[in-house]
């Protein structure tokens, strides 16, 4: 019985010890990763409550990352002001840029609006290869979702079966859903939105919104009362649907703004992200999304 005892408990320590470990930098990606491979250990760097562009390296992070098999993060500079600093410290040959175990999701689909000009320390959150929040758009998140499938089935080539067949469950029921919220969301094309950032850039472009302006007067400076004022003036012509954030946004000058323009009950916090890591929650957060946005055309 003690043979058999030490024999079982010596598998389990080696199972555990070849069980990979995945570091994601935000939480969508976590959860793409959960739905591509489940047994994965991943661990996340942020939460839907925190500004992914501003995060401090904690030492934390650090460890995470040190013992990490395999990163996938979003890049297009989202991650420029602590990444870098994490993967220096860090000293995981697997996850330094170059390596297959280092995945940008930025780099496997088209990016809109980049920065033209020179960057400075007053530009704000600004991005010379384009918006990175691209997984706001679903058609994009797909395109990163089949990308990142292939490079866990070449990266771990005895999980590429369970991989690609969890990929094919996800990519159907996606598919089916994008039909679904189309159809859900068709008021909201051609209305005009205010915005705070471009968080939710990628989702605008998909169902046709027209933003007509951002409450930060350069991207990651807070909201000013002197450009609030100038967005009310410009809203009285263009009647918005709504004032939509994030939820790590501070959502006093939006409540602001809309109460002054006689529509509080417009003013829209939406989280930016999943909330949680588990492989539903993808689907479970564009149909929140979805179905909040589309109740400000009602």
């Amino acid at each position: 019985m003690l043979t058999k005892a030490l024999a079982a408990l010596s598998l389990a320590i080696t199972c555990q010890a070849q069980a990979i470990t995945i570091f994601a930098c935000e939480p969508e990606w976590a959860a793409l990763t959960k739905v591509l491979l489940p047994e994965a250990g991943v661990r996340t760097a942020t939460t839907h409550l925190q500004d992914p562009h501003h995060i401090e390296a904690r030492p934390s992070l650090i460890a995470q990352l040190r013992g990490a098999d395999f990163a996938v993060c979003t890049g297009a500079e989202l991650e420029a002001g602590w990444l870098p600093m994490l993967q220096e410290r860090a000293g995981n040959p697997k996850v330094q840029n170059g390596q297959p175990t280092m995945f940008y999701a930025a780099q496997h689909v088209e990016l809109v609006d980049p920065f033209k000009g020179a960057i400075t320390p007053f530009s704000g959150d600004v991005h010379a290869h384009g918006n990175p929040h691209l997984h706001t758009d679903p058609r994009r998140f797909m395109q990163v979702a089949k990308a990142l499938a292939n490079r866990l089935g070449s990266v771990f080539p005895d999980k590429k079966p369970l991989v690609d067949q969890n990929l094919g469950k996800f990519d159907a029921d996606m598919s089916s859903k994008l039909l679904a919220w189309e159809k859900q969301a068709a008021a909201l094309k051609g209305r005009a939105v205010i915005t705070q950032h471009a968080t939710f850039g990628y989702l605008w472009l998909w169902l046709g919104l027209r933003p007509i302006a951002d409450l930060e007067p350069k991207p990651g400076v807070p909201p000013t009362a002197a450009h609030l004022e100038k967005i009310m003036a410009l809203s009285q012509s263009q009647q918005p649907v709504g004032i939509v954030i994030a939820q790590h946004h501070d959502p006093k000058p939006g409540r602001w703004l809309a109460s002054s323009m006689g529509m509080p009950s417009k003013m829209l916090i939406l989280p930016a992200t999943v909330v949680d890591e588990r492989p539903d929650s993808i689907i479970r957060w564009f149909d929140q999304v979805i179905a909040q946005l589309s109740a400000l055309a009602k």
